[in-house]
C-alpha cells in the first residue's frame, strides 16, 4: 500500500512513534526513525525494521528543539530517502506545574519540541509534497490537544496549538492531494505517563497498578490504556486512498475522555 513511500516519524526509537514507525514500514514504507536512546539499541531497532519489512530504515540524530536542527531533518531525510512522502510529528516532552510556578526554561523547552518542532518540520516537507501532489502529514497531539487539566500549561497549550495549526495546513493544501490531521490519544502508558503514575502512587501511598487504575479513573471512562499500536492503526489508515478527504480533523483514541 505505501511501497514507494518514505515516511520520517519524529521521536521514533520508542513508543508510539515506534509503533507508527513499524506500522508504515508494515505496508512498504520506507523509514527515517529520530530519537533520543541508546545508539545500539537504535541500531537494533533500526535494522530489524530493515530485515522485518523489507524496506529501507534510516537513522538521523538530530535536535528538533531549535529551529534549524527541526528543518534539517526533513532536507537530511530528502537526502537519504529521495523524498519525505508522509511526516509524523510525535516527538514531546512534558512537564507539570502550577501556572505561576511553572518554570520558563520547561515552559520554553516544551513549547520549542511540541509545538515549534512541528511548524517547523512541516514547513520544510510541504514544498516537495506539494510538487509531488501527494503528501500525509499526521500530526500526534493528545487529548490535552482538545481539553485542559491542571498544571500542564505548557503542554496543553502547545497540544492545542499543534491541532490548530493542523487545520491551517489542511486548509491551505486541501484539494492538492496533501492531508494535514491530528490524532488525540488519551493515556497512553509511555515513560511520559508512567512518571505520572509513579508520583500518583508515592502521593497516594498505593502500588503502581492501583495508582494506574486511579489514573485511568480520573480521565478515561474505559479504564484501559490506549496502545501504540493502536494509535499506529490510525497512522496508517490516514495514508490509505480512504482517507483521501479526510484533513483538518482530530481523531479522538481516548477511551471516551472527550466524550464527556
Amino acid at each position: 500500500m505505501l511501497t514507494n513511500k518514505a515516511a520520517v516519524v519524529t521521536g521514533s526509537t520508542s513508543g508510539i512513534g515506534l509503533a507508527i514507525a513499524r506500522g508504515l514500514a508494515s505496508h512498504g514504507a520506507d523509514i527515517v526513525l529520530n530519537g533520543f536512546g541508546n545508539a545500539r539499541e537504535i541500531e537494533k531497532l533500526r535494522v530489524n525494521i530493515e530485515l522485518e519489512f523489507d524496506v529501507k530504515a534510516h537513522y538521523l540524530n538530530v535536535d528538533l528543539s531549535t529551529p534549524e536542527g527541526a528543518r534539517s531533518l526533513i532536507s537530511q531525510a530528502t537526502d537519504v530517502l529521495g523524498a519525505v512522502d508522509i511526516l509524523v510529528n510525535n516527538a514531546g516532552i512534558q512537564h507539570t506545574d502550577p501556572t505561576e510556578s511553572f518554570p520558563v526554561e520547561r515552559w520554553d523547552a516544551v513549547i520549542a519540541l511540541n509545538l515549534s518542532a512541528v511548524f517547523h518540520t512541516t514547513a520544510a516537507a510541504l514544498p516537495k509534497m506539494q510538487e509531488k501532489g501527494w503528501g500525509r502529514i499526521i500530526n500526534i497531539a493528545s487529548a490535552h490537544g482538545l481539553v485542559a487539566s491542571e498544571h500542564k500549561a505548557a503542554y496543553v497549550a502547545a497540544k492545542h496549538g499543534v491541532v490548530g495549526l493542523s487545520k491551517v495546513v489542511a486548509l491551505e493544501n486541501a484539494g492538492n492531494g496533501i492531508t494535514c490531521n491530528a490524532i488525540c490519544p488519551g493515556w497512553v502508558r509511555t515513560p511520559l505517563v508512567e512518571a505520572q503514575i509513579v508520583a500518583l502512587a508515592k502521593g497516594s501511598e498505593v502500588d503502581i497498578e492501583t495508582a494506574a487504575k486511579m489514573l485511568l479513573s480520573e480521565k478515561q471512562p474505559s479504564l484501559q490504556f490506549v496502545t501504540p499500536e493502536q494509535i499506529a492503526g490510525a497512522a496508517v489508515f490516514m495514508c490509505t486512498e480512504a482517507a483521501d478527504q479526510m484533513t483538518g480533523t482530530s481523531l479522538s483514541l481516548d477511551g471516551g475522555w472527550t466524550a464527556r
